[in-house]
């Protein structure tokens, strides 16, 4: 039976593959001469957006599934040391797609971000942190809302208002949620050189005299939360309703495409998984915009 799932996986594999005949650079480098892989570089972004939609956060299991279930998909499938090994050196292609998926919809130029870190938390055993090859880069730090703290990274992402990733980083647990907006900001000017007068939405973590004025020198209006001692700030009855959906998004990304158990363990298989959850967040609203469905950040239709 066709499924929702589906429809999306062919969309997501005819633009991916359209992107590296355009341009073949994109794709991850391998030695011109040699055996062509079986599985191609858009079949392999395609599987990697199923499995994070469909929650197998084991590349193992995700496998069998895939061979009794998706063969009219994937004629060909590696086995998981071969696919694990893929993956991870076609993390940069996973980001080149989610940013080409992102500027096709109707959404991308909202003039509304909002703006949030979450744990993505990488071991708690204290011989897992001893061991650990993310050591030096996962840190222990503390989730606010959880009142816990976690050994781990951070995930840094801004929003629109529907919920599409627009700029997203990774970093230690401790890593200042203000430095690395701007580090984001920085990073892809032409984010905020193609939005004038931008609204940025975040929590009372976002706050500082310097701050806001790097802000608005980008011509970037920061809406937050009083700090306590504060007077009350503009667009403060906004806040509560606006809020709710980055803590919605973060949501999504725990609950229904497993952030917490990415199952990384080094600094390469950190990165390309949570660029899978992110492309499978992006590919959804993409589907959904294209087809007109209206409320774009739902998963439901596609995680079964």
């Amino acid at each position: 039976m066709k499924t929702e799932l589906d429809t999306l996986a062919t969309a997501l594999y005819v633009k991916t593959d359209d992107l590296l005949k355009a341009s073949p650079h994109l794709a991850p480098w391998r030695p011109a001469v040699g055996i062509a892989p079986q599985l191609t570089d858009a079949e392999l972004v395609t599987l990697a957006m199923m499995q994070a939609m469909l929650g197998f956060t084991s590349e193992a299991r995700w496998l069998r599934h895939a061979r009794s279930h998706l063969q009219q998909l994937f004629p060909y499938l590696p086995k998981q040391p071969g696919y694990n090994k893929r993956l991870r050196k076609a993390a940069g292609l996973l980001r080149r797609v989610t940013r080409l998926l992102a500027t096709e919809t109707s959404v991308w130029g909202d003039d509304v971000w909002v703006v949030d870190s979450t744990p993505v938390e990488c071991g708690r055993s204290r011989e897992t942190v001893k061991r650990s090859d993310l050591a030096g880069w996962a840190e222990y730090g503390y989730c606010a809302s959880h009142s816990r703290f976690f050994w781990g990274l951070r995930l840094h992402l801004v929003c629109t208002l529907q919920g599409l990733p627009v700029a997203f980083a990774l970093t230690g647990a401790k890593a200042d949620e203000r430095e690395t907006l701007l580090d984001l900001l920085a990073a892809e000017p032409g984010l905020v050189a193609a939005r004038p007068a931008q609204t940025l939405i975040g929590d009372k973590n976002y706050f500082g005299r310097n701050f806001e004025h790097q802000l608005a020198e980008q011509d970037i209006q920061l809406l937050r939360p009083a700090c306590k001692g504060e007077p009350e700030r503009p667009g403060a009855p906004l806040f509560k309703p606006l809020r709710q959906i980055i803590e919605s998004v973060n949501e999504t990304f725990k609950g229904q495409l497993n952030l917490e158990q990415h199952r990384g363990r080094t600094p390469g298989g950190v990165v390309a998984r949570v660029m899978q959850r992110i492309l499978a967040m992006t590919a959804a609203i993409w589907h959904k915009d294209h087809t007109g469905q209206p409320v774009l950040r739902s998963l439901t239709a596609y995680d079964h």
